[in-house]
């Protein structure tokens, strides 16, 4: 894919672009840039200054978060149009968490001076970027919710089906995770052991709610949901 080209269309998949026409997107575009990272790059750091709004454009990226014990937390888990260090950026603070690329992963980036200049000149733009980031704060407390009230094997399950919604793809009767998922990077989204992880996915996969292979995990959207409700 031509530069300009995975840019514009990358734009048009964003939810907050997605708002402009096409001339709109295709004269915006040249405020943005396209750039590379190789699987597990860092992409920026907790504390630093955040001078760039993120798109992905293909990939995945892992938000993290450090603990004072010297451990990672994975907070969430960003797919193609999705935005990432976006509010750092508008109130000019640092970076709150660490990002980093899993597999190849593309994306492109715009200054916090071009953003706030493009906003000004689509005003659209400022609702949807409230709008957008209004849905990230509620996704975030439904899972402090779950964390704090539910127990593990219904976290894991709502984590799988949040991500089989986000980036599944039908196959066989199940619907695949698009990208590889680790028994500990489950573990670190929704707060509990690696151990307790893998027991539960064990259970999981013998009742046929789940399976892998590859690295990739496919669920069987039914059975977790009906799981989830029991």
């Amino acid at each position: 894919m031509a530069l300009n080209q995975m840019i514009t269309e990358t734009l048009k998949k964003s939810e907050i672009f997605s708002s402009l026409n096409e001339a709109e997107i295709k004269k915006i575009s040249h405020f943005f840039e396209e750039i590379k990272f190789r699987n597990n790059e860092t992409i920026f750091l907790e504390g630093d200054p955040s001078e760039k709004f993120y798109i992905v454009a293909e990939g995945n990226v892992k938000i993290l978060k450090h603990t004072m014990m010297g451990k990672d937390i994975i907070l969430e888990l960003m797919a193609q149009g999705d935005v990432f260090g976006g509010v750092a950026v508008l109130d000019k603070k640092p970076y709150p968490a660490s990002a980093l690329a899993m597999e190849s992963t593309t994306a492109i980036r715009i200054s916090r001076q071009n953003l706030l200049m493009i906003m000004e000149e689509y005003p659209i733009l400022k609702l949807e970027i409230v709008r957008y980031f209004s849905n990230k704060l509620r996704d975030a407390h439904e899972m402090f919710k779950n964390i704090a009230t539910e127990r593990v094997e219904k976290r894991i399950a709502a984590l799988l089906l949040k991500l089989s919604e986000k980036v599944g793809i039908d196959e066989g009767g199940f619907r695949k995770i698009g990208f590889p998922l680790t028994r500990q990077e489950i573990a670190e989204m929704v707060g509990t052991t690696v151990e307790t992880c893998i027991r539960t996915m064990s259970k999981f996969q013998k009742k046929g709610m789940v399976k892998s292979s590859n690295g990739r995990i496919s669920i069987k959207v039914a059975l977790l949901q009906r799981f989830i409700e029991e």
